[in-house]
């Protein structure tokens, strides 16, 4: 079934839009669920809220990307789900992932935070488009959606070493742009 006609069934409150939903986006949720939170209760937990969210949201909201839609819904809610069960030391995947990040990204001390959370953010999509698009995609499968170095080699073909190093390239590109940019690390 069409995105469209997966939303055109939210809007008229069909409950099989959820059953669509899951049929069509399910494994997709389930992926970024997972690279997040670790643990099959959770991600299953997840997984439903999305689902709820989706119910909630439309109508009123369109999305002109379902897909894209739903990934970020999941993603926001295994985050806040991983941020809720952290406090009980539940999850290494998450933490492993920002790790990875941590010598990249600036902290926000100042209170000018959000002026320069909008300027980051605005550099961090003109960097990510001056990629070419393979190690774009590369770089957001890895630190958006979450996916596992090993996973993302076995995909192209290529030993997980390898992998770690392109991803370790990709890192030090940034690194590098934020530091030319006078963004402190």
């Amino acid at each position: 079934m069409e995105d469209l006609q997966i939303i055109d069934l939210y809007n008229h409150r069909d409950e099989n839009a959820i059953s669509e939903t899951a049929k069509k986006y399910g494994a997709f949720c389930q992926s970024i669920a997972f690279n997040i939170l670790t643990i099959a209760e959770d991600v299953e937990e997840c997984v439903n809220d999305t689902y709820l969210q989706a119910w909630n949201s439309i109508p009123p909201q369109q999305p002109a990307r379902f897909g894209a839609w739903l990934g970020k819904v999941t993603r926001n809610i295994a985050i806040n789900l991983w941020n809720k069960n952290h406090r009980k030391k539940r999850y290494a995947g998450m933490e492993q992932l920002l790790s990875e990040l941590e010598d990249c990204i600036p902290s926000p001390i100042t209170v000018e935070h959000e002026i320069e959370e909008m300027e980051l953010t605005e550099f961090l999509n003109t960097w990510l488009a001056s990629l070419p698009k393979a190690d774009r995609i590369l770089f957001m499968r890895r630190y958006w959606n979450g996916e596992g170095v090993k996973d993302l080699a076995k995909e192209y073909r290529i030993m997980p070493r390898d992998m770690a190093k392109r991803m370790y390239r990709l890192r030090q590109s940034l690194k590098s742009a934020l530091e030319k940019e006078d963004y402190s690390l």
